[in-house]
């Protein structure tokens, strides 16, 4: 099945939504997706639970599923309780780290916290859903599952597959585990119909040839009409993948990136991505995007604050925005402290015999390992209450930290150091 990209003017307020803020690379029948959304239609977006939080890279999938809601739609977040016990080899060089059952619930659980501030899962409903696929996944029979839906499926047309293919030019590895993935992903997309009458799936540009088998099964099984649409490949305007920063993972969840770190990550956006970003991640109306990304000189930083304040909000609430720009304008503007910023608390036994600054630097996240830290500070990139740190052989005591310690890492990065209390 050939992409097809919008080249059709949508009457439906999801499609119309979709393709006026950017959200469609491609999709299998535009004509018929946008008839059907007329009427309100259960999509999905499956979500393999590898981590604990989702992160930046998701958020334009999310943001997807709260239009479809928005515009009368019935949203489903498939979690991947049984797929992650196989992996998805779309273009990974090496097969995934197999996850015990114990993590991968743990994991879905951290995902869940994110997806309930962006839908609604009112169970009156018409609200959104939540589905893991381990209930129809962990319980199949092979060899039924072989003779029912595996025959359905061409090894030639797997193997033709970009994300296969890619694998298999490189003489990289694949297993017969992994080669499994995409049957399985295609056999959601059955059950989800079956179940739930679920009739579009969505997904990154890179599950294109997962989401295509789902169709054909769904087709040749059930003689259902289904549809798929994909998401453009994102990254920055310098190159830069989506959801990736100088520190790692850009997270979703406030334990594992504080709300202040995520709405920094929003302000320090290129020029050039402020509109775009704006129509992907907020809700603004699309004029507003448009003047956003039209000003320039100075003000480009105001749009940019906006974009923070907005995205943030969506993540983390209007207090945890507020309080993050707050933060921004006291340590940029004012050179305060910045109570909000991220914090490493060290224990009595961490200085008991001294903490070298260097260890202080990377335990801090704002480096990356000890030669980093040495590097940032030979550079004159690190300072110390917002004087510059010169030596890298500083070892801090306890009588160090007898108020907080603010660290800096080039102009925007920062971090408190505490010492807890006896």
């Amino acid at each position: 099945m050939d992409a097809r990209p919008m080249t059709y003017q949508p009457k439906s307020d999801f499609m119309q939504v979709m393709m006026e803020r950017g959200f469609i690379a491609d999709c299998t029948d535009p004509e018929g997706l946008d008839s059907a959304a007329r009427n309100g239609l259960t999509a999905y977006i499956g979500y393999d639970a590898t981590a604990s939080s989702l992160h930046v890279g998701h958020l334009v999938n999310v943001m997807m599923l709260r239009w479809l809601q928005r515009t009368g739609g019935r949203p489903i977040t498939l979690m991947g309780g049984g797929t992650t016990k196989v992996g998805d080899p779309s273009f990974r060089a090496d097969e995934r780290p197999l996850l015990s059952s114990a993590q991968i619930e743990s994991n879905i659980a951290g995902m869940k916290r994110v997806f309930a501030k962006y839908l609604d899962y009112d169970d009156g409903g018409g609200g959104a859903l939540m589905v893991d696929n381990a209930e129809w996944l962990d319980g199949l029979n092979y060899l039924s599952f072989l003779r029912d839906i595996g025959r359905h499926f061409s090894v030639n047309r797997m193997l033709s597959f970009e994300s296969v293919k890619s694998r298999l030019d490189r003489e990289q590895s694949l297993s017969f585990l992994e080669f499994n993935y995409m049957i399985l992903q295609a056999y959601d997309f059955l059950e989800l119909h079956r179940r739930y009458g679920c009739v579009l799936q969505m997904g990154g540009s890179d599950q294109w040839g997962n989401i295509v088998n789902g169709i054909d099964l769904a087709r040749r099984v059930d003689d259902a009409h289904v549809f798929g649409l994909t998401t453009p490949l994102l990254t920055t305007s310098d190159g830069r993948k989506m959801g990736k920063s100088q520190q790692g993972a850009v997270w979703l969840n406030a334990d594992m990136l504080s709300p202040y770190e995520f709405w920094q990550y929003w302000r320090n956006t290129t020029d050039a991505d402020v509109e775009r970003f704006a129509r992907l991640y907020t809700e603004l109306p699309l004029d507003e995007c448009r003047k956003l990304g039209a000003l320039g000189g100075s003000e480009i930083n105001a749009a940019k604050i906006v974009l923070a304040n907005e995205v943030t909000t969506l993540c983390h609430g209007r207090d945890a925005a507020v309080q993050a720009e707050a933060t921004a304008r006291e340590v940029f503007e004012h050179g305060g402290s910045g109570d909000a910023l991220p914090t490493l608390e060290l224990s009595a036994g961490d200085v008991a015999d001294g903490i070298s600054i260097v260890q202080v630097l990377v335990r801090a996240g704002l480096a990356k390992s000890g030669k980093e830290a040495r590097r940032l500070i030979a550079e004159n990139g690190a300072r110390l209450d917002d004087a510059p740190l010169t030596d890298p052989g500083l070892v801090l005591d306890a009588g160090a930290f007898a108020a907080p310690l603010k660290l800096s890492a080039g102009r925007k990065r920062h971090a408190l150091v505490t010492l807890a209390a006896r």
